[in-house]
């Protein structure tokens, strides 16, 4: 639908277009030395190959066709080069804010505008991340004081929507934990009812990250452009309400807390848009990843009783070193080796995101070829991740790759970047991921209906009905 929608669109531009193709040249062709690949249409590019195409099958043909280490393209909107295999990632995150900055697409910089003035949110990203990362509310010591109430918010939501059930769909229900825990954590909130009207814009604003930018009814972007909206209203009415509590003298301590509280680089505080826009980020990050994460582990592990008797034993000589109504804490968590080797294999089959983008900062050398300065670096998980060169028998869910001593190639499987930006959320991932495991793997065996279920998404993928599950309790 979204792509007849796109052609009508385009129509109009098709005979310039044809015109185009004879007397349009690239300023960037003129440039020495660039690696292989096609920059595609005139102002287009390979966006739609990219999108429609699915953007692992779109990598993978191109390294085939190009080169398996570079090749360069031209996608939404950017002339774009895919650094390809772990020599590529180890030249990309070694190099952060040296040669690369991070890059947000162009739908992602219209989601996350101030509503306030229209303008994309003024703080850089290296302010922004500094902001996030200086209270030390993403630090193993911190995320500890909150595994107690992650804990409780999972068995709670266990029970309030699989209890007493035959079938359920995991990943509705996985989206409205991660996003409970994610609130709780970044908001001091757990106002159900707000949550249930965050989870569907915050769907529709994951789709629209990586779409095109085409504000019209009927087009992934549209719906969420309206959903970002409706999220930052949302949130303004959280600061609302967490500024009226810190004026009464209570003592509160989480993230927005500490962005209210905080001043930008010139010394003033933060706008209340721009608090809304970082926090929307952070909440998206918190939500999607982590809710696919556990998706798939329920999709794997329900299809191989034998690592899920592996993980039970493990966790069921967790759960009865507890006292009865205890909560999990830090030294349980680091006794969840084989489980989190099986989360490991889990990301390494279905990432939770196939790939971000960086901004060459100057002229890049690399494999030979030239990196213009201003030209986007696509990285990419699917690279690496199925390469039977690195993973033999790469389709196969062998947590035993992932056991101490057993070392693939340095760069090789990254979920979580490396560098300095390695994902600042890696350990609250963790424990929220291996609490989800600790809890149901406890309480539940389970079956996959559809063995066969399709994955559709192309940036971040999901089960097509849901991933529905047959319970049955210990």
């Amino acid at each position: 639908m979204e792509l007849t929608f796109l052609l009508l669109s385009l129509a109009p531009l098709v005979l310039p277009l044809v015109i185009s193709i004879f007397a349009f040249k690239y300023s960037s062709r003129s440039a020495k030395n660039l690696p292989p690949g096609s920059l595609g249409w005139p102002i287009f590019g390979e966006t739609l190959e990219f999108l429609f195409g699915k953007p692992k099958e779109f990598v993978f043909h191109r390294m085939k066709k190009y080169s398996s280490d570079i090749f360069k393209t031209k996608i939404l909107g950017e002339e774009t080069v895919v650094m390809c295999g772990p020599d590529g990632h180890k030249y990309l995150f070694t190099n952060e804010q040296k040669l690369f900055t991070v890059f947000r697409t162009h739908s992602m910089q219209k989601l996350f505008l101030s509503d306030e003035a229209s303008a994309p949110i003024e703080i850089t990203r290296e302010a922004e991340s500094k902001i996030i990362r200086s209270p030390g509310f993403l630090k193993p010591e911190a995320l500890v004081r909150y595994l107690g109430k992650m804990d409780s918010i999972i068995q709670q939501k266990m029970q309030a929507y699989w209890e007493g059930k035959d079938e359920v769909k995991v990943f509705p229900f996985a989206k409205t934990l991660t996003l409970s825990l994610a609130c709780r954590f970044f908001l001091g909130s757990d106002d159900p009812e707000r949550i249930a009207r965050l989870v569907s814009n915050f769907d529709d604003v994951t789709l629209g990250m990586h779409s095109i930018p085409l504000n019209f009814p009927g087009t992934t972007f549209y719906r969420a452009n309206k959903a970002a909206a409706a999220i930052r209203e949302e949130l303004r009415l959280v600061i609302s309400e967490k500024r009226a509590i810190m004026a009464e003298g209570a003592q509160v301590q989480d993230v927005l807390c500490h962005m209210i509280l905080a001043t930008d680089p010139s010394g003033k505080h933060i706008a209340e848009a721009e608090i809304a826009g970082m926090m929307m980020g952070l909440l998206v990050a918190g939500y999607s990843t982590v809710a696919t994460a556990m998706t798939f582990f329920m999709k794997y592990v329900g299809q191989r009783p034998d690592i899920y008797a592996k993980i039970l034993a493990e966790q069921t000589e967790i759960a009865t070193a507890k006292k009865a109504g205890e909560v999990l804490d830090w030294n349980d968590i680091q006794k969840m080796k084989y489980s989190w080797n099986v989360v490991y294999e889990v990301m390494r089959l279905t990432p939770p995101i196939q790939g971000t983008f960086r901004e060459a900062l100057t002229d890049v050398t690399y494999a030979g070829y030239t990196i213009p300065k201003g030209w986007k670096i696509y990285w990419t998980v699917s690279t690496t991740n199925k390469n039977p060169k690195y993973f033999p028998d790469p389709e196969k869910l062998d947590p035993s790759r992932h056991e101490d001593g057993k070392a693939f190639p340095p760069f090789t499987f990254v979920p979580f970047g490396a560098g300095p930006r390695m994902c600042p959320g890696k350990e609250y991932a963790r424990l929220a991921i291996l609490t989800f495991v600790h809890n149901v793997v406890k309480r539940y065996k389970w079956e996959v209906v559809f063995p066969e279920e399709k994955i559709v998404g192309d940036m971040m993928p999901s089960p097509e009905k849901g991933l529905p599950i047959r319970l049955q309790s210990h």
